[in-house]
């Protein structure tokens, strides 16, 4: 067997030989049960019997989304991409995606097991632990990051509190009736929690909060978007990162950490990738790429050498050399104003670093679809109500000065009252088209 020398950074040495292996026994799996796959690698003119190592993995061709949803489309479901019966299927997620049409996520009882295991593995890396009781403000139906989160919470032993998403009400009510600890949610809602309690005369902290753990979506790696979160709650800001085809959590966050590492190493290989030219590339601090994923072990829906779209900037090494890991925005959302590349979280993390003054809500609004953007940018921001005061008359031009010194593009901001701006307990969306096809 030739020697691995594993894709740089996200496979240690010492796990080198069993990755190969993994490696191998998915490819064979997939080819005979696959007829997406087995068409795909026949039509590229490449034999997955000749992958014997993770160095080698990039001979395959990549697997895009909307071959997924084509496949889906042809043989409902699951797609000709699933490799196990549907009798061999124990639950479907879905992730609704740009088209609204749902593509559709199954997992065998082995796969159900894998997740749950990387998944707690993933949640005790961000702090999680049995003494811990969590509210869980995820959805509960479809979405990956509910039902197999909460199996994961309950497999390392800590009280789960289901509360799931449109309920904060009741989010309120289990926080005045027992010792919270831990808030898992999107980004979003945990600042939308935030101002809910606001609103009725609660301040978020005096329910002592210590853990705050978020995904779904980027901003949790935001630095004034998680100072925002941290000074809301009193409590420190973890993030995960998922796919919804993939895995619930693949990426987490230690605690005091620059980052996130990858933690479902057991069934998941990762790839960095240049965007633009689809070369792999190492995983060294400083390096800017998207992540690419390979199943390893899937058994419902293998994927291999899925391009995730996740755009991501490798911060630096945790204590044992492993890469740590920031989301700054998917490449299918990013904007191009004048030749520079522009992600909706970055405007976001600008305008959330002139809080107090603004409610930190906004919103991008293009005249057509991106990703080109005829400059100025424009973005509209809620001013932040302060009883007694003028208003801010200077926001405005402030955040336009902001902009342009840490993004170098142009932009107008039009202030907006407090409240006008629509608010979300899952995602928010950033971008709106104005002819409101967006």
């Amino acid at each position: 067997m030739a020697a691995s020398t594993a894709v740089p950074g996200f496979v240690p040495a010492d796990r080198a030989a069993r990755t190969d292996a993994a490696l191998r026994s998915q490819l064979a799996y997939t080819v005979a049960r696959s007829p997406f796959y087995e068409r795909l690698w026949r039509a590229a003119g490449v034999s997955p019997g000749r992958i014997r190592t993770v160095a080698e993995l990039a001979e395959l061709p990549f697997t895009e989304k909307q071959q997924l949803r084509d496949s889906q489309v042809a043989a409902p479901p699951l797609g000709t991409h699933a490799a196990a019966p549907m009798a061999e299927i124990i639950r479907l997620h879905a992730s609704t995606g740009t088209t609204g049409r749902p593509s559709w996520v199954g997992v065998t009882r082995s796969d159900a097991d894998a997740w749950t295991d990387a998944v707690a593995t993933a949640l005790s890396t961000q702090g999680l632990t049995s003494d811990d009781i969590v509210i869980h403000g995820s959805g509960l139906t479809l979405f990956v990051g509910g039902l197999p989160v909460r199996d994961a919470a309950e497999r390392i032993g800590a009280t789960l509190v289901p509360i799931g998403t449109g309920a904060s009400e009741k989010a309120l009510l289990a926080l005045d009736s027992m010792p919270v600890t831990a808030l898992h949610s999107t980004p979003s809602y945990a600042r939308y929690l935030a101002d809910y309690l606001r609103e009725r005369g609660r301040d978020p902290r005096e329910f002592g909060l210590r853990k705050i753990i978020v995904g779904g979506e980027p901003g949790g790696g935001e630095p004034a978007f998680r100072e925002r979160v941290r000074a809301d709650w009193g409590a420190t800001v973890t993030e995960g990162l998922g796919n919804a085809d993939m895995a619930p959590i693949i990426f987490a966050e230690p605690p005091g950490a620059a980052g996130m590492r990858l933690t479902a190493q057991d069934i998941v290989l990762v790839e960095l990738i240049d965007p633009a030219s689809g070369d792999v590339i190492p995983a060294e601090p400083g390096a800017s790429g998207e992540l690419v994923y390979t199943s390893l072990g899937r058994r419902a829906c293998p994927l291999i050498r899925f391009r995730t779209r996740d755009r991501v900037t490798v911060t630096g090494r945790d204590t044992d050399g492993a890469p740590l890991i920031r989301c700054v925005g998917r490449t299918d959302d990013m904007l191009i104003v004048l030749g520079v590349n522009v992600f909706p979280s970055a405007v976001r993390d600008v305008v959330q670093t002139l809080h107090p003054r603004t409610t930190g809500a906004l919103r991008i609004l293009l005249e057509s679809r991106g990703p080109r953007v005829e400059p100025p940018l424009r973005v509209e921001v809620e001013a932040a109500v302060t009883e007694g005061s003028d208003t801010d008359v200077t926001l405005g031009a402030d955040l336009e000065g902001l902009i342009k010194s840490r993004l170098s593009i142009p932009a107008t901001v039009r202030v907006v009252p407090a409240g006008t701006l629509e608010r979300s307990e899952m995602k928010t969306r950033l971008v709106h088209v104005v002819d409101g096809r967006a």
